[in-house]
């Protein structure tokens, strides 16, 4: 399925859209600063608190006096509010319009921020990360639908370059997040890693009150159905709640792999079944069940995308952990240690986004990840300070290549009137890949880190890695799909 493209016009012609404001010249060739600003502001922000919190688990589990196994839903909670509002915000951006669900996201991140900042208790810090989780979950998939409406309105294709640079605010943020984090803690107290949303929020929500275009009632819907309004219930919050109750269920049978709770299972199946057969019943469903099984390659994509992050994201927070823990290192200093990690990511990014296919920079992601994982295997609490400068770097490598070359082919092969609901499913799917890891993290690391725990998590990337090699070098489609996201 390809990229949608606007229609062709002729030079020198204007169009607007139905009931918008004066034509713009087809000279105008869109996608400026104004736009980009409060978007690449707003997807900085998801990224950034997944990471920005890893240099800072052990400080709070040591005033909370909980251990590495309890800190693990600080992670998981978040991600699992960002793994359903993702797709569920994404869908309501397609009906009521981005710029709406944009700027509700960075109000509740500001408000996560205050409460994070303030938080007596341990619960009630998970429930700040669970707000930010649905707070920034809003921004990465409104940002793709109103790159969309602009490809339209400009009459030509995102570049890939412009889906580049959303690539790279989120790979940046979401790499020097540790280093971030750790200097934070060190500085002002781990509590500091809340409080800094506070103004991140109110940048990006002044940059879009200001700079971001007006939604126009119907637009969405008119896109997917030729009406001119919103069908009443497209929604579909019954098939949003299912969606969220059953992945709520297995995210808690994930989170204590050590002791597995077995009957969470059943509940975890009947609400899958009961999704499945709402979704082929639903009219306009939450999840578009036929269109993904038309769709194999956009289905690959998430596997590959929720494979990569599984791994990428094992081994950002169990080796934060493991520096401070096992090797001594102050939360600072093993976010210095990671600086590699971050830079690697950036400049792989940048490469990503200047790529025109999409099979052979994924393909290098993988082979790093097992490499990775290969020296992850040797490393001990005695190793020196330049085998831990490199090991993070490999792994910096594959963060910038997967997020650029999976972002492509998901907007490649979305369709044409889903493009944030699809976007929304791809961070899902890394998500999901979070959540598994920060369980592998618990299982392996218990109430402290050690040399055999992180042997445990670089085995298991290790098979991810070669797992997922061998699904980039067979799927053919990545190469049709990276000759149509040229930029």
């Amino acid at each position: 399925m390809s990229a949608p493209d606007a229609p062709r016009r002729a030079p020198g012609r204007t169009t607007a859209p139905a009931g918008g404001p004066d034509p713009l010249p087809a000279g105008d060739r869109g996608f400026g600063a104004r736009l980009m600003t409060p978007l690449l502001l707003g997807s900085l922000l998801n990224p950034i608190n997944s990471t920005m919190i890893a240099t800072a688990l052990v400080a709070i589990g040591r005033d909370f006096h909980v251990g590495a196994a309890d800190t693990a839903w600080l992670i998981s909670a978040m991600y699992l509010a960002s793994a359903v509002g993702q797709p569920s915000l994404g869908r309501v951006a397609d009906r009521i319009g981005p710029r709406r669900v944009f700027v509700a996201g960075a109000v509740a991140v500001c408000a996560a921020g205050l409460l994070g900042t303030l938080a007596p208790t341990f619960a009630l810090l998970v429930a700040s990360r669970i707000l930010l989780g649905v707070g920034t979950a809003a921004a990465y998939p409104a940002a793709m639908a109103m790159l969309r409406a602009e490809s339209r309105r400009v009459g030509r294709p995102t570049p890939r370059s412009v889906l580049g640079r959303i690539s790279l605010a989120a790979l940046t943020s979401a790499a020097v997040g540790p280093t971030l984090g750790g200097l934070l803690a060190a500085t002002a107290g781990w509590r500091a890693v809340f409080a800094v949303n506070v103004p991140l929020a109110l940048l990006t929500l002044g940059g879009a009150l200001v700079w971001l275009p007006a939604d126009r009632d119907g637009r969405a819907a008119a896109a997917s159905d030729g009406s001119g309004t919103a069908a009443r219930g497209s929604l579909d919050p019954f098939g949003i709640a299912l969606f969220a109750s059953a992945l709520t269920c297995a995210m808690f049978f994930l989170l204590r792999l050590d002791a597995p709770r077995w009957p969470l299972l059943a509940p975890t199946a009947a609400l899958t079944a009961a999704l499945v057969w709402w979704q082929l019943r639903h009219p306009q469903p939450f999840l578009d069940l036929r269109m993904l099984a038309r769709n194999r390659a956009l289905v690959l994509t998430y596997l590959r995308h929720g494979l990569a992050y599984l791994v990428i994201y094992s081994v950002l927070y169990g080796f934060s952990q493991w520096l401070e823990q096992a090797h001594g290192f102050s939360s600072f200093h093993a976010g210095l240690v990671m600086l590699p990690m971050s830079g690697a990511a950036a400049l792989c990014s940048l490469a990503g986004a200047r790529t025109k296919g999409i099979r052979a920079p994924l393909a290098v992601a993988a082979g790093c990840l097992l490499a990775g994982s290969a020296v992850f295997l040797l490393l001990r609490d005695t190793s020196s300070l330049p085998v831990l400068l490199v090991a993070g770097a490999l792994f910096g490598i594959p963060q910038g290549l997967a997020a650029t070359g999976n972002q492509a082919a998901v907007y490649a092969q979305a369709p044409a009137d889903g493009v944030g609901a699809a976007a929304g499913l791809q961070r899902t799917g890394q998500y999901l890949g979070a959540i598994t890891a920060s369980s592998l993290i618990g299982l392996e690391y218990g109430q402290r880190a050690t040399d055999a725990g992180l042997h445990a998590i670089a085995l298991a990337g290790a098979v991810c890695g070669a797992l997922l090699l061998a699904l980039t070098l067979a799927d053919r489609t990545l190469r049709t799909t990276g000759r149509r996201t040229l930029g």
